[in-house]
């Protein structure tokens, strides 16, 4: 089924680089209609009848969103703050939800947001048509003050990667090694055989080890230090400054009992 979408952008430039990225999507050219606020009529269709601009953009907005009378006359009062208007016809409503994404990314007005707005100028009576124009003789001005709305949100501010790794080093320790060695002593001598070298005058073996000590080495693992890693979470206030805008009306009023005799004295 075709879908219409509209973007009201406050900035002609960003309308255009929203058509860009249209075409680029795919999206017809043909399809894709492109205008100033101050002819806003080129994308009114032929069944419009009004005679000024904001009529004929009202008698648009009236027809694309049928019976919801706020949202037309939402987008109607949007419109008048709006530089350019941009509007895509497409096949389907994915494709509809596509150009929609792309007129919002490139900067088109939320009409949403400016609903409380928009009601209260029909409330109170405080519309204005397009370029000065006026309704049954009177010039209506809309009076809007922007309200500062503050909030939050958590950004990243940095942080730390914690790594562990193993190292070696080179070590030396000293130690005390004991080594047996065999030593054998000749001395001549000139005695009397005893009964005790008589026994051990016969043949024999005999066979003596030597033994030395070598290092042993052995590794004993041990924690001597913990790391510990979390955060540590603090509060600050900090004030925000900014400016808000609001619409001033001065009404000088014209004394024409003045104005009446300055007249007579002239003549």
């Amino acid at each position: 089924m075709e879908q219409t979408v509209v973007g009201l952008f406050e900035d002609r430039s960003d309308a255009q680089e929203a058509m860009a990225e249209l075409i680029e999507e795919g999206f017809i050219e043909d399809n894709i209609d492109l205008s100033n606020q101050g002819t806003a009529s080129d994308v009114m269709t032929d069944d419009d009848t009004g005679t000024g601009i904001g009529d004929r953009i009202a008698n648009f907005f009236n027809s694309l969103f049928g019976d919801d009378e706020a949202t037309a006359r939402n987008y109607t009062y949007a419109a008048s703050d709006a530089d350019a208007i941009l509007t895509v016809h497409v096949e389907s409503a994915e494709r509809a939800e596509v150009a929609r994404d792309i007129l919002d990314r490139n900067g088109a007005m939320d009409v949403n947001e400016r609903r409380d707005a928009y009601s209260n100028a029909y409330a109170t009576g405080s519309t204005r048509d397009y370029e000065g124009e006026t309704t049954e003789g009177t010039t209506k001005i809309p009076v809007v003050e922007e309200k500062l709305n503050v909030g939050k949100r958590e950004v990243e501010r940095g942080g730390a990667t914690i790594r562990s790794r193993i190292v070696e080093r080179p070590v030396e320790e000293s130690v005390r090694l004991r080594e047996e060695h065999v030593v054998v002593n000749r001395r001549p001598v000139d005695r009397e055989v005893t009964a005790d070298d008589m026994n051990r005058f016969q043949p024999g073996e005999m066979e003596i080890t030597e033994r030395a000590e070598v290092p042993v080495v052995g590794k004993q693992a041990r924690v001597v230090e913990e790391v510990e890693v979390g955060k540590q979470v603090t509060e600050r206030d900090e004030t925000v400054h900014d400016t808000l805008r609001s619409t001033q009306v001065d009404v000088d009023e014209i004394d024409a009992t003045t104005d009446t005799k300055a007249k007579r004295a002239r003549s």
